[in-house]
């Protein structure tokens, strides 16, 4: 809605001014202007419209409409967004010949172009006045320069041109209108509006009347509501407190000073020196925040603050428009200080967002969030918005409750940097997910306990207070086992938290107990207390986090909107800041369940769970450096800063046993001529090898294919350890596995392996200081990611997918339908977070290629929505493809879901012969049988609701929790049927989702990451695996091709997922390179052989496209082999149990039917192991 401000004695306006921008800030300024201004302008009204609001509120564009139809004069600053100029720029067009002046400025070049001020017209670009310009503004590119030095130029320029005749006159007073609007006080803006009427209002009698020149104000200053003057240019003029605790400085927007709407500002102000930390507020002009820090951050290069807050929403140097991470970096390493960077809210009013169960926007998110995150941000926190859309209710208005949280969290920061090591209190918490498998204390990729007992050491030398173990294994033995039988937990009993403890110190108690009883409950619970797993070591604390709790009945996830942790888990967290008082948590390793709690997907509040479970915790994340996504979710749903480590080096499988046997008869089948005599026995031989091995290629040629295949697959080698330097042997490991690197790229590459660099910046986090940034990735994909040890981020959301990606994704798209037998009408892709960062979108590309589409980009370079290929140029039928998208995707890439979504609605809108467009046929048929509107039918994006992630199949399996596939295909349903249409936002619609599943052919997905095989990690067959249950269903029964598009290295490669599988259990499971690797790392490395285990049932359960001699020789390798089964149960008795119980759960589901002498024996050999974990048998 727009403010209009008309205090008339009059019925009839004569006059009307209407000012569109991107915010609301200007709009008290304008009001209480026009009021001083209606004595001499009888019947003048003025308009003023917040672009921001037009997404939340669909009537609000209507009123600019009508207003922009009636104007006399137009103002249009700070428009840069596509939608927002697309949408303003033809009602501006269809009224620029009827009215008095146009006034672009700040916005976008096509918005900027119709500025249109007497002589000034610059749409006539060969005038000499435009030509003037272009010689004064030089480029139009967005640069770092100096803010404050472009507001000088502004101010000079008038100065320059008064003294120019004629029409440079106009073009001085298109300078002097952008100085009065940014100057943005009430007497600049009275001015400006005083200005604008005397100089082209037709009205003669208000042509010509004294105007006041452009007020000054500092470009770069400090404000503080107690001082004098408000706004004051030395710290010494600033309000002091006798004895901080520390000092901070607060980065302020300019705009908002000058206009007055400070009340946001002042609130944090107030809550910061109620908490006794001296606030040094400060404000730069330009969107540039270094020429504040330079000014009043800094003392003879020396920080002279303990923590910086910035409260502007953008980057820390540039806008809307752009940002300058490089220059950023630069001044905050100089700083070396915590970089906290909260946000008010421009796009939706407070109670929107409150009530919001997503959180912020996609502009949103990516503007005030994904943007300052390649800064180095931390704590993305809303802490202001405006009540309504119209008169007081538009000023902005602090959000107490978090201003109340930002306050505490940032003063926990600020003694995380002051306080003495030996003073410091830390908790260390490890991961057991899931649950009674075997899991305690393992991290994806990483040893555990090796690398935190060199992180322990290592707090020892920095003067912590902690009593370190003489060995790795006996921090292990007591954090694991110390008291853990007494008690029948997994780990050693650290303390026991009563009920009553519970009630007094539990906020949300009632909600918990809706779900899991009265206080304690029964999850880790002896019926009175709540346990506490962990062991204390002087002050530092390891702790083993609770589970979520219904891995037991993971089916209750499907039938309850909201979710609460149980008892335990939230017992746990409260305890850490009340009871030990902790000073900061350390989640130690990839990846924990706080940061998938229930809540808000971004921009958090106080009803969220990681919110309320972290509290004012400051909490520093050892991540994997190539997940990028799931780390960005901990960072922005749990306040994380997360510290890269390497993933193990990759390998060549090479070959091994009855293999290698095997490739020499084929190398000497192929050195043979065709005419000799022993090739056909030679050949015989070759085919009774393969048929013993499991190869079901008779094609000789073929066989040679996939053997090199197997060969060459790169695999991990182990796990990796912190502070532990790597040989030359792994370092050469890595460097190999990178393709086209020089000599001299390969040296630095090696060097760069060699530096310690992982537990050197968690030491640095717990003190308190800067952690750099860094793209998450993998390192075969891309060496920047070197050296680790920093604050790992996604990449600019706004440029993905890249013209790379693109070029890419049509190569990948093309190698797909090659390989299907047939061109499909309609595909399934499954699309993740973390693979479409690290490959800049070459995912979403392949499902732009699929449909014949390209994404759109403004002038900006900013991602913008998404154009169809005209048909003639695709030269193939449109491809309908739906598309489902990890939780994690849906966060973190709003943009592209809202493009993809655009593509396939224009798809379906085109008039276009439905027989080459499948996406078009397929709506219309749905439209005839359900008397749906387009808009609905075109939906192809589906997820999860906001705030939930997975499709919970992975859990089903895991627990052994499903009598009949056909409930898998239910949990998918259930949990994946929120269509994401064009807005961005959902809306469950299971009947559609049923309804283009039924229709689809094939069903893929790609594969990114070398470290990770679909047999890894139990997400593939949770989203690939469930999809194509679905699909199935959907079908009646009738089975699809199921693809995985392999591109860890090169063009890639399509394969099915049968032959998928059975590379991956060669070259990884039955590969005693990869496996002696892992059970070189102990208890971690044979649960992560048992996963391999349940993710292989995981695809027999989705699909059925397991080939049955996986399991057997699974089974001869690990658990019939009676010496290789008594040492996985020494190393983890509890995993190697379950590994011996998933084999025979394969054998009951009918997965693998070996012979009943296969069975009894794989029966008594799981006894025993049962037994061994019991504690019951003889050794």
């Amino acid at each position: 809605m727009r403010d209009s401000f008309d205090h008339n004695v009059s019925d009839r306006i004569n006059y009307r001014i209407v000012i569109v921008t991107l915010d609301s800030h200007n709009a008290r300024p304008c009001e209480r202007a026009l009021m001083n201004m209606l004595p001499d302008f009888n019947g003048l009204q003025i308009d003023i419209f917040a672009a921001a609001e037009w997404d939340e509120d669909p009537g609000a564009f209507a009123a600019v409409r009508e207003a922009i139809a009636h104007a006399d004069i137009i103002v249009i600053n700070l428009l840069f967004l596509e939608h927002h100029v697309k949408r303003l720029l033809p009602e501006i067009q269809l009224r620029r010949n009827f009215c008095d002046a146009i006034v672009g400025m700040i916005s976008d070049a096509e918005l900027v172009k119709q500025t249109k001020m007497g002589a000034l017209d610059m749409l006539s670009p060969q005038s000499n006045v435009m030509s003037l310009l272009k010689k004064l503004r030089g480029s139009s590119k967005p640069s770092s320069e100096s803010g404050e030095k472009k507001m000088r130029m502004l101010r000079r320029l008038p100065k320059i041109l008064k003294f120019i005749p004629g029409k440079s006159q106009d073009l001085r007073a298109w300078f002097l209108a952008m100085q009065y609007w940014l100057g943005g006080t009430d007497e600049n803006i009275e001015s400006m509006l005083r200005f604008l009427i005397s100089r082209y209002s037709k009205i003669e009698g208000w042509r010509g009347c004294k105007t006041e020149m452009p007020k000054d104000y500092p470009d770069v200053g400090l404000y503080h509501p107690d001082s004098k003057e408000k706004i004051v240019d030395s710290i010494e003029d600033l309000p002091k407190l006798e004895s901080p605790i520390g000092t901070i400085g607060i980065l302020l927007m300019r705009s908002y000073v000058l206009s007055g709407d400070t009340a946001h500002y002042d609130a944090v102000i107030k809550r910061f020196q109620e908490h006794n930390i001296q606030v040094v507020p400060a404000f730069s002009g330009g969107l540039d925040a270094r020429p504040a820090i330079e000014k009043y951050f800094k003392n003879s290069e020396k920080p002279v603050i303990d923590g910086l807050l910035s409260l502007t929403g953008f980057s820390l140097v540039g806008g809307p428009a752009y940002n300058d991470s490089e220059a950023a970096v630069s001044v905050l390493r100089e700083l070396n200080l915590p970089y906290v960077a909260a946000h008010p809210l421009e796009f939706q009013t407070l109670s929107q967002w409150s009530g919001s169960s997503g959180g912020l926007g996609p502009i949103e998110t990516t503007m005030l969030v994904a943007l300052p995150e390649l800064d180095g941000a931390i704590n993305p926190t809303v802490f202001a918005g405006r009540h309504g859309n119209s008169g007081k209710q538009r000023a902005m208005a602090p959000c107490n409750e978090r201003i109340n949280i930002l306050a505490e969290r940032c003063e926990k920061l600020i003694l995380l940097k002051k306080k003495p090591a030996e003073n410091k209190k830390i908790a260390i918490i490890i991961f057991g997910f899931p649950p009674n498998a075997g899991a305690a204390g393992t991290a994806a990729y990483l040893n555990v306990f090796g690398s935190l007992y060199r992180t322990m050491l290592q707090m020892k030398l920095d003067g912590y207070d902690i009593e370190v173990p003489s060995s790795v294994e006996e921090l292990r033995d007591q954090v694991l086992n110390g008291n853990s039988s007494k008690f029948g937990q997994d780990a050693n009993v650290a303390c026991r938290v009563d009920a009553d403890w519970i009630v007094k110190n539990t906020p949300w108690l009632e909600e918990i107990e809706n779900q899991w009883g009265s206080a304690p409950g029964r999850v880790q619970s002896d019926g009175s207390s709540v346990f506490v797993l962990g062991k204390d070591f002087g002050n530092v604390f390891v702790g083993l986090q609770p589970s979520f709790g219904y891995e037991g009945d993971p089916m209750r996830l499907l039938f309850e909107k909201g979710f609460a942790p149980t008892h335990a888990f939230s017992t746990f967290y409260q305890w850490l800041k009340n009871e030990y008082k902790a000073d900061a948590v350390l989640h130690f390793g990839m990846h924990g369940a706080l940061e998938f709690m229930p809540g808000k997907q971004v921009g958090l509040s106080g009803e969220d769970w990681p919110d309320r479970l972290i509290g004012n915790l400051p909490n520093i994340y050892l991540y994997a450096c190539n997940n990028p996504s799931e780390a960005s979710l901990a960072k922005r749903r749990s306040n994380a800063v997360t510290i890269t480590h390497l993933t193990p080096p990759v390998i060549a499988a090479g070959l091994y046993k009855g293999l290698q046997e095997l490739k020499d008869s084929l190398v000497r089948w192929r050195e043979m001529l065709d005419d000799d005599a022993a090739r056909p026995e030679l050949a015989a031989l070759i085919r009774e090898q393969a048929e013993i091995l499991d190869f079901s290629e008779t094609d000789i040629d073929a066989l040679w294919l996939k053997l090199l295949e197997t060969e060459e697959a790169l695999v991990p080698e182990g796990l990796h350890v912190l502070g532990e330097e790597l040989s030359d042997h792994q370092c050469q490991s890595y460097v190999d596995a990178i393709d086209g690197l020089g000599s001299e790229e390969q040296n630095k590459l090696f060097r760069a392996l060699k530096k310690q660099s992982e537990i050197p910046a968690l030491m640095d986090a717990l003190a308190g200081k800067y952690i750099p940034p860094v793209p998450g990735g993998d390192i075969v994909r891309s060496t920047d990611i070197l050296p680790t040890g920093r604050n790992i981020h996604a990449f600019d959301p706004f440029r993905m997918p890249t013209v790379f990606a693109c070029r890419q994704g049509e190569i990948q798209a093309e190698l797909l339908l090659k390989t299907h037998k047939k061109l499909p009408q309609t595909v399934a892709l499954v699309l993740w977070g973390s693979d479409n960062i690290k490959s800049d979108g070459q995912q979403i590309a392949q499902a732009l290629a699929l449909i014949g589409a390209t994404p759109r980009f403004d002038s900006f370079g900013r991602l913008s929505g998404a154009n169809l290929i005209p048909l003639e140029e695709l030269g193939r039928p449109r491809i309908d493809v739906v598309m489902t998208l990890s939780g994690i995707f849906r966060d973190l890439l709003p943009l592209q879901t809202k493009m993809l979504a655009e593509a396939a609605y224009k798809a379906a809108i085109a008039d276009e012969d439905p027989s080459q467009n499948f996406v078009r046929a397929n709506v219309l048929d749905y439209m005839a049988r359900t008397n749906s509107d387009i808009e609905t039918a075109a939906l192809r994006i589906f997820s999860n609701a906001e705030g939930a992630y997975g499709s919970n199949v992975n859990q089903l399996v895991d627990s052994s929790s499903f009598d009949e596939e056909d409930e898998l295909a239910d949990a998918y349903e259930a949990r994946k049927s929120f269509a994401y249409g064009r807005d961005g936002k959902p809306s469950q619609n299971q009947k559609l989702l049923k309804n283009v599943l039924s229709k689809v052919e094939l069903a893929y997905q790609n594969l990114e990451s070398v470290e990770l095989g679909i047999t890894t990690v139990d997400h593939y067959f949770d989203t690939l695996g469930g999809i194509s249950k679905a699909v199935s269903r959907a079908r009646e029964g009738q089975a699809i091709d199921v693809y995985i598009s392999d591109h860890t290295r090169g063009n890639g490669k399509v394969r099915t997922l049968a032959d998928q599988v059975s590379l991956e259990t060669r070259s990884r499971s039955l590969n005693p390179k990869f496996y002696e690797s892992l059970l070189d790392h102990g208890a971690e490395g044979v649960r992560q052989l048992e996963a391999q285990v349940t993710n292989t049932l995981g695809w027999s359960a989705t699909t059925g496209k397991v080939e049955p001699w996986v399991y057997q020789r699974i089974s001869e390798t690990f658990v019939l082999d009676e010496e290789m089964r008594n040492r996985i149960s020494d190393l983890n008795p509890t995993a190697s149990s379950r590994m011996a119980n998933r084999l025979l759960e394969a054998n009951d589901r009918s997965y693998w039917n070996p012979d009943p002498e296969t069975i009894a024996a794989l029966q008594d050999a799981a006894d025993t192991l049962e037994d061994r974990m019991e504690g019951i048998a003889a050794q």
